[in-house]
């Protein structure tokens, strides 16, 4: 076990960390994707309640 944790600690000195420019990039890309896929989802929500409540009011029974 202690040599499985001995070359576990050489692997992460290894390890490129980002800096921090890289870590808030990438963190307005995650956002940015996530409030866009949002929106869609909203849309799209919206999209199929009208379409449903459309049918609903023609009285359209399945």
């Amino acid at each position: 076990m202690f040599s499985f944790l001995a070359g576990c600690r050489e692997e992460l000195r290894k390890v490129v960390w980002p800096d921090r420019e890289e870590v808030i990039n990438s963190t307005v890309v995650v956002l940015i994707a996530v409030a866009i896929v949002s929106v869609f989802l909203f849309g799209t929500d919206m999209l199929f309640e009208s379409i449903f409540d459309a049918l609903v009011s023609l009285g359209i029974k399945g």
